[in-house]
């Protein structure tokens, strides 16, 4: 069993390291809401002050926060992680950041004789829980053949995708996707309702057909009835996270000369939803959008 160290104890984060503990693995944790690592402790972990003191309890240190400005932060802060590597120890970053970011880290990280990977995650805390949870995983090869038997301790799929950066590439691209079938969805709820169908039966129907992927068989019945916001709801990915993936993407875009027509046209809706006050929602309220735009007869 291996000697681990976790940062980021959010929805996901939280729960990974938790099934990491259950696996039999040491974890020292860190998370800037100190009590988010209550069921951490009570189950063996160790709570340290800062990040770089999981860094240098840790063999392995795992990151999975907010975006790429906390992740620098965390790692080449006054405090971070970069302080505490040397020869032989590791950094797995599970953050959807910026490729470009992740190659910057790697880098400092190298030069004192650590290594870092970037191993985002394809999923929720519903297919963790299932069993079902997929990891890709980029940058130094035989470091990534080390610490596959523990990141397969997360998900049964991990695979190696080639160089730094490149795993967060396909994350990015990953993810464009679900938002986007998404606003498709509710886009054709919206004009079967508007020709008389009841929405719940359109989207019922919707769901149990081809169009039906697993993303859109969670969060599809979101565009009948939003829950009420729920910081803690596993499904719940909020306007503003989603809508930093697809800028992620369009900044990935811009620079290889790429255009991403679905990806733009789901961002300004989503830029549209903020602006009507629902950032905090589920990106999946896009169905609100698209009807505030709408004409009706009623």
């Amino acid at each position: 069993m291996a000697n681990l160290g976790f940062i980021g104890l959010g929805n996901l984060g939280g729960q990974i390291a938790l099934r990491l503990i259950d696996a039999g693995h040491t974890l020292t944790v860190w998370n800037r809401t100190t009590s988010k690592a209550n069921a951490h402790v009570a189950k063996g972990a160790t709570l340290a002050a800062t990040p770089r003191a999981v860094a240098e309890a840790a063999d392995i240190t795992f990151t999975m926060v907010r975006d790429s400005a906390v992740l620098t932060e965390i790692v080449t802060g006054e405090e971070g992680t970069l302080g505490a590597m040397t020869a032989g120890k590791i950094h797995i970053d599970m953050t959807t950041g910026s490729p470009d970011v992740i190659q910057h880290l790697a880098a400092k990280i190298a030069a004192t004789g650590g290594q870092m990977l970037d191993a985002p995650v394809s999923g929720s805390v519903i297919t963790l829980k299932q069993n079902k949870m997929s990891v890709m995983v980029s940058g130094d090869e035989a470091t990534y053949e080390q610490v596959r038997p523990i990141l397969l301790d997360i998900g049964p799929t991990v695979s190696y995708v080639g160089a730094s950066g490149q795993a967060m590439a396909v994350k990015i691209a990953t993810n464009i996707s679900v938002p986007v079938q998404i606003l498709a969805l509710a886009e054709g709820a919206l004009l079967a309702e508007r020709y008389g169908v009841p929405r719940e039966k359109a989207v019922e129907i919707m769901l149990s057909g081809a169009i039906a992927s697993p993303a859109m068989k969670y969060r599809g019945p979101f565009i009948v009835e939003m829950p009420d916001y729920d910081p803690d709801n596993p499904t719940w990915f909020d306007v503003d996270m989603m809508q930093k993936d697809l800028l992620l993407a369009l900044e990935m875009g811009r620079e290889l000369g790429m255009p991403l027509p679905t990806t733009s046209i789901t961002s300004e809706l989503l830029t549209a939803a903020r602006g009507l006050g629902l950032a905090d929602k589920d990106f999946a309220i896009l169905h609100k959008v698209l009807e505030h735009m709408s004409s009706s007869d009623e």
